[in-house]
Protein backbone atom coordinates (compact mmCIF):
# COMPACT_ATOMS: atom_id res chain seq x y z
CA UNK A 1 0.00 0.00 0.00
CA UNK A 2 1.67 3.77 -0.65
CA UNK A 3 -0.19 6.66 0.64
CA UNK A 4 0.34 9.53 -1.91
CA UNK A 5 -0.65 13.14 -1.64
CA UNK A 6 0.53 16.16 -3.87
CA UNK A 7 1.93 13.18 -6.21
CA UNK A 8 4.27 12.37 -3.35
CA UNK A 9 4.77 8.80 -1.78
CA UNK A 10 4.47 9.99 1.97
CA UNK A 11 4.40 6.01 3.13
CA UNK A 12 4.56 2.78 1.72
CA UNK A 13 4.65 -0.56 2.98
CA UNK A 14 2.77 -4.52 2.72
CA UNK A 15 2.49 -4.49 6.27
CA UNK A 16 -0.63 -2.07 7.08
CA UNK A 17 -3.16 -2.82 9.61
CA UNK A 18 -7.04 -2.21 8.53
CA UNK A 19 -9.36 -0.76 11.36
CA UNK A 20 -12.69 1.15 10.68
CA UNK A 21 -11.43 1.38 6.89
CA UNK A 22 -8.39 3.27 7.28
CA UNK A 23 -4.92 1.77 6.37
CA UNK A 24 -2.32 2.10 9.47
CA UNK A 25 0.92 2.42 7.74
CA UNK A 26 4.24 0.82 10.22
CA UNK A 27 6.05 4.34 11.31
CA UNK A 28 9.36 2.89 9.91
CA UNK A 29 7.54 3.32 6.61
CA UNK A 30 6.68 6.83 6.36
CA UNK A 31 8.88 9.33 4.56
CA UNK A 32 9.82 11.39 7.72
CA UNK A 33 11.14 14.63 5.94
CA UNK A 34 7.44 15.39 5.49
CA UNK A 35 5.98 14.85 8.47
CA UNK A 36 5.66 17.74 11.40
CA UNK A 37 4.20 17.16 14.72
CA UNK A 38 1.10 18.73 15.32
CA UNK A 39 -0.84 19.78 18.88
CA UNK A 40 -3.68 18.89 18.01
CA UNK A 41 -5.07 15.75 19.59
CA UNK A 42 -8.14 13.67 19.76
CA UNK A 43 -9.81 10.84 21.24
CA UNK A 44 -11.53 7.60 20.52
CA UNK A 45 -13.33 5.58 22.85
CA UNK A 46 -12.18 2.47 21.97
CA UNK A 47 -8.29 3.32 20.71
CA UNK A 48 -7.72 6.05 23.14
CA UNK A 49 -5.69 9.69 23.03
CA UNK A 50 -5.25 10.46 18.92
CA UNK A 51 -2.30 12.64 18.22
CA UNK A 52 -1.67 14.11 14.30
CA UNK A 53 1.11 14.92 12.22
CA UNK A 54 0.77 18.04 9.30
CA UNK A 55 1.92 17.43 5.80
CA UNK A 56 4.42 19.78 4.05
CA UNK A 57 5.51 18.69 0.52
CA UNK A 58 6.53 21.27 -2.28
CA UNK A 59 5.26 24.06 -0.33
CA UNK A 60 1.75 22.91 0.56
CA UNK A 61 0.93 21.74 3.95
CA UNK A 62 -2.15 19.65 5.00
CA UNK A 63 -2.66 20.08 8.41
CA UNK A 64 -3.50 17.94 10.80
CA UNK A 65 -3.95 15.03 7.91
CA UNK A 66 -1.92 11.59 9.20
CA UNK A 67 -2.82 10.72 13.12
CA UNK A 68 -1.14 7.95 15.57
CA UNK A 69 -2.10 6.49 18.75
CA UNK A 70 0.97 7.16 20.90
CA UNK A 71 -0.26 4.93 23.87
CA UNK A 72 -3.59 2.72 22.43
CA UNK A 73 -5.91 1.00 24.66
CA UNK A 74 -5.10 -2.33 25.08
CA UNK A 75 -7.97 -3.43 22.55
CA UNK A 76 -5.80 -1.24 19.63
CA UNK A 77 -2.47 -2.09 20.74
CA UNK A 78 -1.65 -3.73 17.60
CA UNK A 79 -1.66 -0.01 15.80
CA UNK A 80 1.15 1.46 18.37
CA UNK A 81 4.17 2.87 16.09
CA UNK A 82 1.46 2.99 13.17
CA UNK A 83 -0.15 5.96 11.13
CA UNK A 84 -2.95 6.63 9.06
CA UNK A 85 -4.21 9.47 6.68
CA UNK A 86 -7.40 11.16 5.81
CA UNK A 87 -7.62 14.84 4.44
CA UNK A 88 -7.02 14.24 0.69
CA UNK A 89 -4.01 11.31 1.31
CA UNK A 90 -4.92 8.47 -1.36
CA UNK A 91 -4.08 5.18 0.00
CA UNK A 92 -3.94 2.68 -2.82
CA UNK A 93 -2.28 -0.27 -3.71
Amino acid sequence: MKAIWNNTVLAESDQTLIIENNHYFPEDSLNKDYFKPSSTQTHCPWKGHASYYTLEVDGQTNADAAWYYPEPSKLAKAIKNHVAFWKGVDVVE
